[in-house]
């Protein structure tokens, strides 16, 4: 939904789920990476946990450097609601600057409710079969999540691949019209470890076309941070 709008990313650790194409390490770390200055590429090592006051006092540092520039922070993972305990607390201090971007992979609907008075932007995954590699259908808890993150500016992603069926696709549809048909589709091309795209064009398109009858907005938006070599 915010493709193009510049973010401060907060990646936490750990994730519930290991999903086949995931290109982040989000084991436990000592070490927190935290880029030099906005846009660098270059990493310093900082301890951890932080706290709060730390994590705010680089954000405002960053906003002072690039005085407008960024539109919101993103929380990702991981799975950032394993955290959500915390992110309760944190987000509306941080909130009272930026706008807060959630980016999780839809399981966690009781750990949403802890934090989603305070979230202003829900980006959530649905993990198909055919690209995730998840071995246990997931589709009961993300219609889960989905109605409870109902009423919050919410988006739906999904990474499609040569081996994405039809049917997984009506199935991504079945789940967001039983909620909110209006709600947007991202169908985002699966990226192989070699950077290039593991679907062809017209396969991909063939899936917007059949999601498309069924749902009013529906986009393919590729991983822009890969295509642009960006962390």
């Amino acid at each position: 939904m915010l493709v193009g709008r510049r973010q401060i990313f907060v990646r936490l650790m750990e994730c519930n789920l290991d999903c086949r194409y995931c290109d982040t390490n989000f084991e436990k770390s000592d070490i927190c990476k935290l880029e030099s200055k906005p846009g660098s590429g270059t990493f310093l090592g900082l301890p951890q946990p932080m706290s709060l006051h730390k994590i705010t006092a680089i954000f405002d540092d960053w906003r002072s450097q690039l005085l407008g520039a960024h539109h919101s922070v993103s929380f990702t993972g991981g799975e950032p609601l394993l955290s959500a305990d915390a992110l309760s607390e944190w987000f509306p201090e941080i909130r009272k600057t930026l706008p807060i971007h959630l980016e999780t992979n839809g399981t966690m609907h009781i750990a949403l409710r802890q934090v989603k008075q305070h979230v202003d932007y829900i980006s959530m995954d649905m993990k198909l079969p055919s690209t995730a590699g998840c071995t246990e259908q997931l589709w009961d808890l993300h219609a889960l999540f989905l109605r409870e993150a109902h009423g919050c500016a919410v988006s739906v992603k999904v990474v499609v691949g040569e081996l994405t069926s039809d049917s997984e696709i009506r199935q991504v549809c079945d789940v967001i019209s039983s909620v909110d048909a209006a709600l947007p589709l991202f169908l985002q091309p699966l990226t192989m470890p070699d950077g290039s795209i593991g679907i062809p064009a017209a396969q991909i398109l063939h899936l917007q076309e059949l999601a498309s009858s069924r749902l009013p907005d529906v986009r393919v938006i590729p991983q822009m941070h890969t295509l642009l070599g960006a962390l």
